[in-house]
């Protein structure tokens, strides 16, 4: 697992506020948190629900959540591979 402090926006373009309520929008970036997590199949929908459940506020900027597959991995220490490396 990595976490990581970024900055950015989404849609809301920085805005804190409601979607329609212009007047609070402005163009800076809002601090936000990456989080990177490595798991094997089997755990992933188990730990997406986990994050989900976490970071749920209801309020905008609650984040993404992506899925996406790992065709490799190596741990450059002990030259593992797979599923070994994680």
């Amino acid at each position: 697992m990595t976490v990581s402090d970024v900055k950015g926006f989404g849609r809301q373009r920085g805005s804190t506020g409601g979607i329609d309520r212009v007047d609070e929008y402005d163009d800076e970036f809002l601090v936000k948190m990456k989080l990177e997590v490595i798991v094997e199949d089997e755990n992933a929908e188990k730990v997406t629900q986990a994050i989900k459940k976490a970071a749920y506020s209801g309020k905008i900027g609650d984040g993404k959540i992506f899925v996406v597959p790992v065709d490799s991995a190596l741990r450059i220490r002990t030259d593992e591979t797979g599923e070994d490396a994680i």
